[in-house]
This record gives structure tokens, C-alpha cells and sequence, in this order.
């Protein structure tokens, strides 16, 4: 082919020379750039070691053919961050040093870390070289990633790595994707941005549990195969690259192994086999039931664990029953293995997170299990090893758990409108209404805490705060101003506020909706008041005291009634005790009215907070009341606290009332109105019971532990109290069980 010339080709020889030496000297810097991109080694990240969540671990590296681990040394949030990234996630929440999450094994591959923040890759930090350290796997280094994976994020996979992807989700055919929850259906992963489906070839109902874990099930079960072949010849196909690899224990799919590569050959992908699928099983909670629609908030028979101070559903401290007696678990080894197990026995999924320290509240009595090992297959925490022997252990190690919980859609049906911020407002519910949904709000008549507790836990904001029965300060939707239900009655333990008493379609509300439509106001912490009972077991006795020294106590109606008619010379018989209440929540006991609207009392000359704060009552054997007394907080205030907590609230002076998170009030036996007046009582056996915040005025993470019930026998002249407990069950009512403590308990070490 001819070549063109331009007219003054005399010029042409001598322009060659320049553009050849150009296009040289820019491949020799491009080469060069390559070749200092390619100083910096090829590594692969991991996350290793004794987890409490998916999203966290000891950082292990892959080089030149081996895992090993990374030192502490100058390690930085900068320096998480890029380990975070490098995995995929959006970025890191924080790191912990010294083998936090245990200690590693092989070569400490780096150390002394240096990251700004903007790398790429951990091995483009700065550092003291690959293999070059003087730590020890003592000095471990571990991370906390953020939960959300970056969109679109193109993996690196190798031998030893553990499944990495941006999302699973269970793709439901058409005929269940209305069911609520979705529990069967094709099981498919996003990668570089892109569903894709897994080969059956070498799915294992193991891989099957941790997925049906992952979405809030607590077990899988079979189906019938045949339609999802029909509906996979149908379909076009989109393969992931790899095989899953899962021993049945892992919380989540993260933390299986990756597979065989798969070769994908289009159509021609996975010719023995299908796309994978996973039936699951809901807990009790969650089934759907054909009579009643969802069930009534989960109750087990005789359950051996309980979750307790929780604000969402699925979480709380962990606690065992041992000889009719609730305890807590040290957090002594505890792990997302032990976790799974208490999760999937309450009929939830696998664990999100382990928790330790007391973080959902310290839990009372005993601490019945330490160190507990478990393998991730036990039907009970109670099957697992522990050691019985929890010296050492206090209830501020109380561990718990956060478990994964189905989508139910909860919270497309409540909404909180016109407050300040999105943890109150006027409560407004989706109903359908002559045939379409609509928005509405809720009749006040009867709402108080309990419909708050609900209406929180259903939209995931937490505790209860306030519950309210006038709304105008709040301008809801106006579209919404029509009440759609009414005569709601809560007891607190309901997964959703339709699923508490209530009028139905037959809505009755006589001050309508508008200013009295019912609001509340949520919080993320709430107080929890707990009573000693050794206090009252130990300070229990009779006092005889004339009428003329009762006549302050008798004003307040602290009195029995056939005190109205007593003669001024004669006497009651009073049974006197200690009331000693512990602040054990996560924020401090506040009484709800402000001090403007606090109750002053010229008898005895001081403030009433709360018209009520206690009960006493005297019940016969089968429960009926024989005798009753009440205890006004004419003073809430810290008489004592735990080491280095500070006192906050002292009466003196009309100070503020309240007490502390970690502080107690004590009401001695000699004050005032602690007491029941038993003159009319028989000799006989009797139940004392005392009731705290009875009225549930201020909310509480935990009201069953706001009952203390004894044993009584009162001869007419003494009285004896036994057998005292918290939460309104006598050890003597239930069957000694925890069967784990005899066969699975630890040697004592």
C-alpha cells in the first residue's frame, strides 16, 4: 500500500526521529510505573479467629503461599480502614490490639504498619517489610468492619479464603414471594454488582442451615425438588464461580469456606445439577398459622434459656434456669458458636453478635455457667460444656446475644409522625378500608407504657420512653387523622401492636382522634429496677404500734381499712421490712412527672414523685389478697452505689429524685408506710409479694424481674419469710431441671 506524503516531504525524515524517541521515552515510564506498581507484592486478607460477629476478627494475610497474621505495632484506625476496604466492606468501626479475637498461628507476616488511609491494599503501607517482626502472636492485630459492603466490589479469591460476596438473599418463586416471611427458594449471591445463582453439585444441607440461619430461621428442612427443576430448564442462568463449602456451625456464609472453582461454560454450567435451594423452618414466633395469622408473642413450655433486657426482638442478656432459679452466663469465652445455639433454641437464627460486659444490663442471682464451649449444633445451651465455677465472675461480665430475625415487614405497617425526630411521634397504622390501605392513627383511651413497649420493639427504635395521650403539639399527616384502631390493651411481650387486644374493625374512641390520637417517644437504653430479696428475707418482723402514732400513715392510706373505724388507743400490727431496689438497666430511674406536679404532703412534710412506686400485698397460697399496703416515692434517691459510680440524686433540699444506673435506694423497715398492716389476718401460710413501679409509670428495659414473691407462715404471735425470689416464681413451684449442669459441667480448675 502506497504511503501518502505531505507536500513538504523534506521535512518528514527528520519528525520521524522525534515521535520514535517520544513513543520511547513514554513506554520506558510507563514501564517504569508498572514496575513500581509491581514492587509492592500481591496480597490476599482474611479475617480469622474467636469472633463475635461476621463482620470482625484477627486480620490474617496470605503471602507467598501461607496465612500469617499482623502485629499491633503503630497499627492505626487508617490502617483498619484499608483492611476493611481490601474485604470489600464500606469501612472499619475500629481495631483491637493484643489478640483481642486470639492468637494466630504461622508467620506475623507485617509490622510496625504505617496506612494513610488512601491505600489500595495493606501491602502498599508502609512497614518494616514482608516476614520482618520481633512480635509475638500475643501482639495479634484485630478489626471491626462496618456492616455494609462496598456495591459492585470485585473480589480476590485464593486457596484458604472464606465465601466473600456483597449479598445472599432467597430468591422466592412467584407463587411465595406474598408469604411473609420467605422461607423457601433460590439461593443466590451478588458479585461485582451482579445476582448470581449456585450450583448444586456440591450444596450440602450444612450450606443450607447457615443460610436459613443468616435470614432468622433456626433450621432447614426438604421440599419438593420437582417444581424448581421445572422452573430452572425455564430460566436463564447466571452462575457464581464457586462452590460453597460450609460445616453447619457457621453463624454466617462469610465464614464458610470457599468452595471448588466451577468452571463456567454458559449454558453448559452445572449440566449434573440445578441452581441451589433452601426450604426453612421459622421459630414459633414467625410461623404463619392458618386460625390466627401470625402467632401471639413466642412463649416456650418450661424453657431452660430466656433472653432478658433486650430492645429488639431477638436480643437480650442470656439467662438459665437452674433449680427454679434464673441465672446469668459469664462472658468468659463466650463466642458467636455459643450465641448461634441460644438464638436457634428461642426459635430464632443464627447469632449477629455475641455480646460481653453487661451490655444489655446486669442480670441478678447467681451466675450459673462459665466458660461454656459449645460446637454449634447443640439444641440447648445447656448441652454445651461450661465450667459451674464462677468465681471470678461478676454481673458485669453477664454475656448476650443478638440474633438474625426473618423480615416480617414489621415496620411497613406502624409509623411514628410529627415528632422532632424519628424516635417519637403520634402512632399511625396501615388497615385496609373498603377495600384499599390507608393510614390512621390510634384512639389514646387505656394507652400507656405497655402499648409504647410494643409499638418500639415493632419499629426497631428501642425501649419504650413515654407514652402519650395527647398529641396536638405533634402535626401528623393529615391524610391520617381518621382513628383505625382502638381499645388497644398491650402486655408487652406482642411482636406487633396488631397483635395485641384490641377493637377490631368495631372502632369505639368517644374523644376521637386528632389532639388525643396516642403517640410515643422511644429511646436506645431504659432503667430496670430490681428488689433484693435477701434484704426483705432477713429484715422481715411484727410491730404493734398504737393508732395515735399511725395518724400520718393513715392520711396516705398505708393502713388496712378497718383502720377508718379504729379506735385512737388501739393497736396494728404492722409487717415491717426493707425495700433495697438496684438500678441494674443501662440509664438512670427518673419519675415522670416533673417536679411542678410532684404531691406535697404536710403530714409527714414532703414531696410525693410518684403516687405509687411499690405494692405490698399478702396473698393466700391460691393468690388471693388478704392484705395490701403501698409505698409512695415521697423520696427516690442513691443511698448507695457501686465502686466509682458518683451519686446523682439526693431528696435534701427538695434535690432531684431518681436513681443511678449501677446505685440502689434502700427503704428501711423503720420509715414510714414500709410495711402491711396485718391485723386482720389469720395465723396461717401466706405469700409476700412486692411489686416495683406497679403501674409501669416509668418504663423499664425488664418488668419480670420487678416481682419478688417469699413464703410467709405467720403463727399470730411470729412471722417467719423464706424462700424469697425475684420474678414471682418459688423454686418450690418448679421441677428442679438444667439436666447440662450434671452431664456436660467442666472440671473445676
Amino acid at each position: 500500500m502506497p504511503l501518502y506524503l505531505p507536500p513538504d516531504n523534506s521535512s518528514f525524515p527528520r519528525a520521524i526521529p522525534i515521535m520514535v524517541n517520544q513513543l520511547l521515552l513514554t513506554l520506558l515510564c510507563m514501564s517504569a510505573v508498572s514496575s513500581a506498581q509491581s514492587d509492592k507484592p500481591v496480597i490476599q486478607l482474611r479475617l480469622g479467629g474467636e469472633k463475635r460477629k461476621h463482620y470482625e476478627g484477627r486480620v490474617e494475610v496470605f503471602y507467598n503461599g501461607e496465612w500469617g497474621t499482623v502485629c499491633d505495632d503503630d497499627f492505626s484506625i487508617s490502617a483498619a480502614q484499608v483492611v476493611c476496604r481490601e474485604l470489600g466492606f464500606m469501612d472499619a468501626v475500629s481495631w483491637a490490639p493484643s489478640a483481642k479475637f486470639g492468637r494466630g498461628e504461622g508467620r506475623i507476616w507485617l509490622d510496625n504498619v504505617h496506612c494513610t488511609g488512601a491505600e489500595k491494599s495493606l501491602a502498599q503501607c508502609e512497614s518494616n517489610g514482608f516476614g520482618v517482626s520481633d512480635c509475638k502472636h500475643s501482639e495479634d492485630v484485630g478489626v471491626v468492619c462496618a456492616q455494609k459492603r462496598i456495591p459492585g466490589f470485585k473480589f480476590i479469591r485464593n486457596q484458604g479464603m472464606t465465601v466473600q460476596v456483597e449479598e445472599v438473599r432467597i430468591r422466592a418463586t412467584y407463587s411465595h414471594r406474598k408469604r411473609i416471611p420467605i422461607t423457601e427458594g433460590f439461593v443466590e449471591v451478588k458479585d461485582g454488582g451482579k445476582w448470581r445463582q449456585i450450583c448444586n453439585e456440591e450444596w450440602t444441607e450444612m450450606n443450607s442451615r447457615v443460610v436459613c440461619g443468616m435470614y432468622g430461621f433456626p433450621d432447614e428442612k426438604t421440599f419438593n425438588v420437582r417444581p424448581y427443576k421445572l422452573l430452572a430448564k425455564r430460566r436463564k442462568k447466571n452462575y457464581w464461580g464457586f462452590s460453597v463449602n460450609c460445616t453447619g456451625n457457621e453463624a454466617d456464609l462469610s465464614d464458610c469456606k470457599l468452595g471448588k472453582e466451577i468452571q463456567l461454560k454458559g449454558n453448559n454450567t452445572c449440566r449434573r445439577g440445578m441452581p441451589a435451594v433452601v426450604s426453612c423452618i421459622p421459630g414459633r414466633a414467625f410461623a404463619p398459622s392458618v386460625s390466627m395469622g401470625f402467632r401471639k408473642a413466642y412463649r416456650m413450655e418450661q424453657p431452660l434459656v430466656r433472653l432478658r433486657g433486650g430492645a429488639m426482638i431477638g436480643e437480650g442478656r442470656v439467662e438459665v434456669l437452674k433449680n427454679g432459679e434464673w441465672g446469668t452466663v459469664c462472658d468468659d469465652n463466650w463466642d458467636i458458636r455459643a450465641a448461634t445455639v441460644v438464638c436457634r433454641e428461642l426459635g430464632f437464627g443464627s447469632a449477629k453478635e455475641a455480646l460481653t460486659g453487661g451490655r444489655m444490663g446486669q442480670g441478678v442471682g447467681a451466675v450459673h455457667m462459665n466458660e461454656v464451649l459449645c460446637s454449634g449444633f447443640e439444641k440447648s445451651l445447656t448441652e454445651c460444656y461450661f465450667n459451674r465455677d464462677s468465681v471470678g465472675c461478676s454481673h458485669e461480665e453477664d454475656a448476650a446475644v443478638r440474633c438474625n430475625v426473618p423480615a416480617m415487614g414489621f415496620h411497613s405497617r406502624l409509623r411514628l409522625s410529627g415528632g422532632r425526630n424519628p424516635y417519637e411521634g403520634r402512632v399511625e397504622v396501615l388497615a385496609e378500608r373498603n377495600g384499599s390501605l390507608v393510614w390512621g392513627s390510634v384512639c389514646s383511651d387505656s394507652w400507656g407504657t405497655m402499648e409504647a413497649v410494643v409499638v418500639c420493639r415493632q419499629l426497631g427504635l428501642g425501649f419504650a420512653s413515654h407514652a402519650f395521650q395527647e398529641t396536638w403539639y405533634w402535626e401528623g399527616d393529615s391524610s391520617a387523622d381518621a382513628v383505625l384502631m382502638s381499645g388497644v390493651r398491650c402486655s408487652g411481650t406482642e411482636l406487633t401492636l396488631d397483635q395485641c387486644l384490641h377493637h377490631g374493625r368495631h372502632v369505639s374512641c368517644p374523644k376521637g382522634g386528632g389532639r388525643f390520637a396516642a403517640g410515643v417517644s422511644c429511646t436506645q437504653t431504659a432503667p430496670d429496677l430490681v428488689l433484693s430479696a435477701q434484704v426483705v428475707e432477713q429484715t422481715t418482723y411484727l410491730e404493734d404500734r398504737p393508732m395515735y402514732a399511725l395518724q400520718c400513715a393513715h392520711e396516705e392510706r398505708c393502713l388496712s381499712r378497718t383502720a377508718d373505724k379504729a379506735d385512737p388507743s388501739s393497736y396494728r400490727r404492722l409487717l415491717r421490712f426493707s425495700s433495697q431496689i438496684q438500678n441494674n438497666g443501662l440509664s438512670d430511674f427518673r419519675p415522670r412527672a416533673s417536679p411542678q406536679s410532684w404531691v406535697w404532703h404536710e403530714c409527714h412534710r414532703h414531696y410525693h414523685s410518684m403516687e405509687v412506686f411499690t405494692h405490698y400485698d399478702l396473698l393466700s397460697l391460691n393468690g388471693t389478697k388478704v392484705a395490701e399496703g403501698h409505698k409512695a416515692s415521697f423520696c427516690l434517691e442513691d443511698t448507695h452505689c457501686d465502686e466509682g459510680i458518683q451519686k446523682r440524686y439526693e431528696c435534701a433540699n427538695f434535690g432531684s429524685q431518681g436513681i443511678t444506673v449501677g446505685c440502689w435506694d434502700t427503704y428501711r423497715h423503720d420509715i414510714d408506710c414500709q410495711w402491711i398492716d396485718i391485723t386482720d389476718v389469720k395465723p396461717g401460710d401466706y405469700i409476700l409479694q412486692v411489686v416495683i413501679n406497679p403501674n409501669y409509670e416509668v418504663a423499664e428495659s425488664d418488668f419480670t424481674n420487678n416481682i419478688m414473691k417469699c413464703r410467709t407462715r405467720y403463727d399470730g404471735h411470729r412471722i417467719w419469710t423464706y424462700n424469697c425470689h425475684i420474678g414471682g416464681t418459688l423454686s418450690s413451684d418448679v421441677e428442679d431441671t438444667f439436666p447440662g449442669l450434671l452431664t456436660n459441667q467442666l472440671s473445676h480448675r
